[in-house]
Parts: C-alpha cells; sequence; structure tokens
C-alpha cells in the first residue's frame, strides 16, 4: 500500500523534509498514530517516534527478511512481555521489542532513516528501528506502508521506561541529497562547519577529531560509565547526581586515553561544529581500519546546530565511545568521524535551539539531560 501522489507538494527537488513538511506528511495520513503528537516531538528535520504500550523480551537481535513481518518472527523470538503503560525496567545485557506507536503509509517518493536521540546514545542504550520485511536496520524504504517497531538494549544503565518515551527518531527524504566531496568543500568554504583552518574534506564528509587536551574543560577529559548502579528514569531531567554513574577523567599531563574494551566513554570533540539552516548533518563511523573503536551511536545534527543566529555557537560534538574487542589507545586529535552534510528540502521554520528545549546547543562536554549539571572540585 502506498498513499498516491507526494505529501510535499510545493517542495522541488531531492533533501530531507523539515518539520513542517512532516507535519504535512501526518496530515494526509503518511504518518498514522493514535494520538495527536506530543508538543515537542516534531523536530526541525526529523520526528520523535514513541514507544507503545507492549515490549517484548526476546532471545536475540534479528532482521525480518523479505518474507515475513516483524509480528511473525516474534512468535518464534518472543520470551515474555511487558506492560509499559505503568512504566518498566529494562535490564542491561537484553534485548527487547517495542511497536512504536507511530506507523507509516509513505507515498512512493519519501523514504526514511531512523537514529538513536542523542540522549539515548550518551547512555549507552542501543536502539534500531526495524520495518516489516527489512533487509537492513534503522532503514525505511520510500512508498513503505506497515508498522514500525524499536529493537533496545541497554548496554551499561539498566533504564525505566514507558508509553510515549522517546528514544529514537526519524528523518524523511526525497532522492538523494547528500553533498559530494567537492560540494561539502564548497560549504564549508562558505559557512565554515568547523572551526578549524585545516578542515579535512574527504570521503563525502568532513572530519571530526577528539579532544584529549583537557583544555577548556578544566582539565576534564571526559567521563567514564560506572557498572552496577541505579537505574534512570529516561523520561526525567537533571534527576541523577553525575558521580553515582560517572568517573570522571582528568587529565595528568598525556594527551590520551587507553580505552578499556569493557567500558563507555563520554568525549567531546576538538572541532566546534556548525550546521547551517539549508543542510542537516549526521555523523558516520570513520575508516574502522585506524583503530578498534565505535564512536557517536546517535549521529543526526538537525539545521540551526552551532549555528551562532539560534544561540550555537561553539558547539562540540559529544562522542559516545566504546573500544570493540582490545584495548585501544585514543591519542588528542585523533580523527573519530565524519560529518555528512544533507540539503535540506526547504529551511525549517523553527532551528535547532529556537524554542525547542533543545538540549545540547551551544554544549561543550555534556552529559544526557537525565544528570544534574557537573563541575570539577
Amino acid at each position: 500500500m502506498t498513499v498516491s501522489g507526494t505529501a510535499t507538494s510545493g517542495l522541488a527537488g531531492a533533501g530531507i523534509l523539515p518539520g513542517h513538511a512532516i507535519e504535512a506528511l501526518a496530515a494526509r495520513g503518511a504518518i498514522r498514530t493514535s494520538r495527536p503528537f506530543d508538543a515537542d516531538q516534531v523536530q526541525p528535520a526529523s520526528l520523535d517516534l514513541r514507544l507503545g504500550p507492549v515490549a517484548w523480551r526476546i532471545r536475540a537481535s534479528f532482521l525480518p527478511g523479505p518474507n515475513e513481518t516483524v509480528a511473525e518472527r516474534l512468535t518464534r523470538l518472543g520470551l515474555h512481555q511487558l506492560d509499559l503503560t505503568g512504566g518498566e525496567v529494562l535490564e542491561t545485557g537484553c534485548v527487547y521489542l517495542v511497536e512504536l506507536e507511530e506507523a507509516l503509509a509513505l507515498p512512493a517518493d519519501i523514504a526514511a532513516s531512523a537514529n538513536p536521540k542523542s540522549s539515548t546514545g550518551r547512555l549507552d542504550v542501543f536502539t534500531r528501528v526495524i520495518a516489516d520485511r527489512s533487509r537492513a536496520f534503522d532503514i525505511v524504504p520510500a512508498g513503505y506502508a506497515g508498522k514500525l517497531y524499536l529493537e533496545i538494549s541497554p548496554r551499561t544503565f539498566p533504564i525505566l521506561v514507558r508509553q510515549g518515551s522517546r528514544l529514537s527518531q526519524i528523518r524523511f527524504r526525497r532522492g538523494d541529497a547528500r553533498l559530494d566531496e567537492e560540494g561539502i568543500a564548497a560549504l564549508n568554504a562558505a559557512e565554515r562547519l568547523v572551526d578549524s583552518p585545516l578542515a579535512d574534506v574527504a570521503g563525502g564528509g568532513i572530519a571530526v577529531s577528539v579532544d584529549l587536551s583537557g583544555e577548556g574543560f578544566g582539565g576534564l577529559l571526559g567521563f567514564r560509565a560506572k557498572r552496577h548502579t541505579g537505574v534512570i528514569d529516561v523520561d526525567r531531567r537533571a534527576a541523577c547526581e553525575v558521580e553515582d554513574f560517572w568517573e570522571p577523567l582528568v587529565t595528568r599531563g598525556r594527551r590520551e586515553l587507553v580505552l578499556d574494551p569493557d567500558a563507555f566513554y563520554i568525549l567531546a570533540s576538538k572541532e566546534a561544529v556548525h550546521v547551517p539552516p539549508s543542510h542537516a548533518a549526521e555523523m558516520v563511523p570513520f575508516d574502522p581500519l585506524v583503530g578498534e573503536f565505535r564512536v557517536h551511536y546517535a549521529g543526526f545534527f538537525d539545521p540551526g546546530f552551532g549555528h551562532d543566529a539560534a544561540g550555537g555557537r561553539g558547539a562540540r560534538a559529544v562522542l559516545e565511545v566504546r573500544s570493540r574487542e582490545v584495548p585501544f589507545i585514543l591519542e588528542d586529535g585523533q580523527i573519530v568521524g565524519r560529518l555528512v552534510y544533507e540539503n535540506m528540502l526547504e529551511r525549517p521554520r523553527t532551528l535547532y535551539g529556537e524554542g525547542l528545549g533543545s538540549n545540547y546547543q551551544a554544549q561543550g562536554l555534556k552529559l544526557s539531560k537525565h544528570f544534574k549539571a557537573w563541575t570539577r572540585d
């Protein structure tokens, strides 16, 4: 089933749909939900996705493949159900699946992709959206009609979630709007995407490196997650004490950090990042051959992130870092990822940070919104 015509009439070309076009999709029935959107659910270039009332503990992660729905696979892989209407704790080391409140009936020219929200990634909660008959996580093909599910696997902290909790977000796009190397170089020359005079533009993205100097953060390098902590309620802001969950890491003269493969780290980029209002960005992994680590679970950067006019001057990219199999020495200035940029179909009417309750505009080295402010003694 597809929706005839286009839900973005009047907007030509290829690009990411802005918030008002997402609302138009919903008005035409291309995004289906049993209750209205939350007041802050539509973002400048994405839509937050809400958990439904039931979670399934499942034996293992899976993709349904081209011949089955997610529900059909659940009959074989589901272990037990959890009622989320009153809230439930999702334990570390387990895999859960939740049907989302939002379903889709996309026009033939509109596809989508999903990513964890920033706050989700900073809690080391691994999430992936699954569509029926899909062969890839977080990818929804053009014209898709059906339900959406979210796989959730807390890695470090147990979390309390409930119906309506928002752990993931989805972007809608028409066509291929990604800038090539030449396009990013031109955009950087016009808009200064990072504050480095020697911006590394290659491989279809602009390089982002890690800051392990301790400069600008009072000697703080980052945070390492503690084990065996209490539960984090994903819907409560500033409710947790930092040192109950994190070990602050401070400089001791060396501009390096040995990553423990069993640990999770929050670090910051060396560069301040800028996403102009005309574009959206996404952090993608750097070449895995240069280091055994994973960076940035939550990769979406909305239009206006780090933009002066939206109050974002000097915004760093916060990096969620985990070593893969072996200890690895991460050095100050080492490239850890690349920002790829895509054209917006139209400039959003509201930018990231402009009255949206945006948690990370003008951020430095910042933990998720769930933690109280922390200062070094």
